[in-house]
């Protein structure tokens, strides 16, 4: 039996700058949280009282809406996304279209914190100048109060980097379908609805739900984007993070901060738990 090549020294040296970049911002600030979220404030000793708080009505209430804003946007991202990498998959595999939104997607996808904030500001905020324009034609967006501020304010801004960032991960998934596939299912007497429902569907199904689970994460743990547009109030989970550790009026509510901070890493654990098993099963057909 073959003995498997061993690792150099050199080999493992390579990695020592990618376990530093894991270990110092996400391993450290991840215990920083857990080991806060059960210390009493000022540091005095175990306690659950922090944890006993995520039920106060406040927090829960900004949890739901925090699900809720990053469920409607991960939809949205996902169906109009998904849309769109298929109309790529139709053309050209190098074309020219393909190439630049490719392209586009993985700027936009990182596209996000106050300079899209303050594009969306100058563009349909209470001054901009699409909304001026509107306002010119008789026709006023903010009619029935400023929703850009609340949350179907903050899913549309969500939606934006959210729709090329499903291009980007669904993308090796529609490239995966056979063009023999189609071809064989036609020849079968298969209608394009049976291709579909019974084909490309249930093969697309894992991966187009993993996406979008991908999606909902990367909504919930944004903050940059809403803290920018949100200057008053705390409707989401980051912002009250924010208010418990930056308060000068209620003080003491570092370590709520802290017991919030890890809900939310206990909620992106599950939501990306689902998305490997659902990767490795698309994976089985990618190979």
């Amino acid at each position: 039996m073959a003995r498997r090549p061993r690792l150099r020294g050199g080999a493992l040296l390579g990695t020592v700058p990618f376990f530093a970049y894991v270990a110092i911002f996400l391993i450290i600030p991840t215990l920083v949280v857990v080991i806060g979220a059960f210390t009493g404030d000022g540091g005095r000793g175990f306690t659950l009282d922090n944890v006993r708080g995520l039920g106060d009505e406040y927090i829960v209430a900004a949890f739901g809406r925090s699900i809720a804003l990053s469920a409607s946007s991960a939809v949205m991202g996902a169906v109009f996304g998904a849309l769109l990498a298929y109309a790529l998959v139709t053309g050209k595999p190098n074309g020219l279209l393909r190439r630049v939104v490719t392209a586009a997607a993985g700027v936009l996808a990182q596209f996000g914190g106050v300079t899209l904030a303050f594009a969306f500001l100058a563009t349909i905020g209470l001054s901009g100048f699409v909304t001026v324009w509107l306002q010119e034609h008789g026709l006023d967006p903010y009619a029935n109060g400023v929703w850009l501020f609340e949350l179907p304010g903050l899913t549309l801004v969500y939606t934006y980097f959210q729709i090329p960032l499903m291009v980007i991960v669904f993308l090796p998934a529609l490239d995966g379908i056979r063009p023999q596939w189609r071809e064989a299912a036609t020849s079968l007497g298969g209608s394009t609805w049976h291709y579909w429902t019974r084909v490309a569907g249930p093969l697309l199904a894992p991966a187009f739900l993993g996406s979008a689970l991908l999606l909902f994460a990367n909504a919930f743990s944004a903050y940059a984007t809403a803290a920018a547009l949100v200057s008053q109030g705390s409707p989401i989970v980051p912002l009250q993070i924010r208010g418990a550790l930056t308060s000068e009026v209620v003080l003491g509510q570092a370590n709520l901060g802290k017991a919030m901070a890890l809900g939310m890493v206990v909620v992106v654990a599950v939501v990306m738990a689902l998305y490997a098993l659902l990767q490795r099963r698309t994976a089985k057909w990618l190979g």
